[in-house]
């Protein structure tokens, strides 16, 4: 991985395949980083890939109090300032997802399109404020190993996805692994994000945006109104997937990808 300085912290993330023209943004989840998108690779060979581990997760800097999306997406700006790229296709899930309808809405001129996938831009809700502020609690205390053992079945459909399959064992050591102090100052922040669904309107870059037909944390039908919202934009379910579609049915999230960006770039150069 590379390694740069924004805003005064490490920030380390993978450069694949620079010599091509186009570029995407793979923002990922929590509490996940870069390498969930492994999946994806081989699909978008045909494009540049900037994978970043978010401020407080994976080898970037994690020792902060609240860590904000509009913070993420800012630092996000300033990555592609200093790889001098200009403008970029932008997917993002869970919480990459909330943070890449934040960058559209800061930088609009810098986006050629959006892939949301299982994610809303809402704000929180007076209860689920308090709930995200209990939890970055409990993680601090429990720490990130106990959290994983927990939790991990709400991420991804074990009856699909076993817990002898490799994907499980990455996401088992992805959550695991991730810093107990990033993951709770994450949740800090996330508590206090502005709420975008209204922004959605105004969005009128290409979108394709993407639900897990068995989503614990972002039921279909609230994925599918992130769709509605956004002037035509797609939309489409993948069957038997949790939380996290692009690893637990790579084959199908692959195929919508592909298409979506070959029709982009085929329109592109007509």
């Amino acid at each position: 991985m590379k390694e740069t300085t924004i805003r005064g912290n490490r920030i380390r993330y993978e450069d694949r395949n620079a010599q091509q023209e186009e570029v995407i943004l793979l923002v990922h989840g929590h509490p996940f980083n870069h390498s969930m998108w492994k999946y994806q690779y081989e699909t978008l060979a045909d494009f540049r890939l900037l994978l970043p581990d978010l401020k407080g997760y994976g080898q970037s800097d994690y020792a902060f109090d609240k860590i904000y999306i509009e913070g993420q997406a800012l630092d996000l700006a300033l990555l592609l300032d200093e790889l001098q790229i200009e403008k970029v296709h932008l997917i993002g899930l869970s919480m990459g997802g909330q943070i890449i309808v934040e960058f559209q809405r800061l930088f609009p001129t810098r986006v050629k399109s959006l892939a949301i996938c299982a994610s809303t831009p809402n704000a929180e809700t007076p209860e689920t404020y308090r709930n995200r502020l209990a939890l970055a609690d409990a993680i601090v205390e429990m720490g990130m190993t106990k959290y994983t053992e927990q939790d991990i079945h709400k991420y991804i459909n074990l009856e699909e996805v076993g817990e002898g399959s490799q994907v499980y064992q990455h996401l088992f050591q992805m959550m695991s692994q991730t810093p107990k102090e990033g993951a709770a100052a994450s949740h800090r922040g996330r508590a206090e994000r502005r709420d975008n669904f209204p922004y959605l309107g105004q969005i009128k870059v290409p979108t394709l945006v993407i639900a897990g037909e068995k989503d614990y944390f972002f039921p279909v039908e609230a994925v599918e109104k992130v769709a509605q919202a956004i002037e035509g934009a797609q939309f489409q379910v993948i069957k038997n997937s949790g939380h996290l579609p692009n690893m637990e049915q790579p084959a199908t999230f692959n195929r919508l990808i592909q298409h979506f960006y070959h029709k982009l770039t085929s329109i592109a150069h007509i």
